[in-house]
């Protein structure tokens, strides 16, 4: 069924259209630098950029303390198993 749009609301969604695009590629600008930032970052203190990003994740997040439960888990399941290092 196609929907038929007044003109009030072809100029909402035509706002809508080209205000995300801008957007999303101020985003996507954004993202790409800070991607290069973590890889120079993390080659100047020699670590896996990953390690970095995993970091900031969890810090934006603040969900240290549930990925630190997990951790654990995952820790305690591998030993009872023997499958540690």
């Amino acid at each position: 069924m196609d929907k038929i749009f007044n003109i009030d609301q072809k100029l909402k969604l035509t706002q809508l259209i080209s205000e995300g695009i801008t957007v999303l590629s101020e985003v996507e600008t954004l993202q790409g630098g800070l991607k290069d930032t973590i890889r120079a970052i993390a080659e100047e203190l020699e670590i896996k950029p990953s390690i970095l990003s995993k970091a900031l994740r969890l810090a934006f997040k603040s969900g240290f303390t549930q990925e630190q439960n997990e951790h654990e888990l995952l820790e305690n399941i591998l030993t009872t198993v023997g499958r540690t290092l």
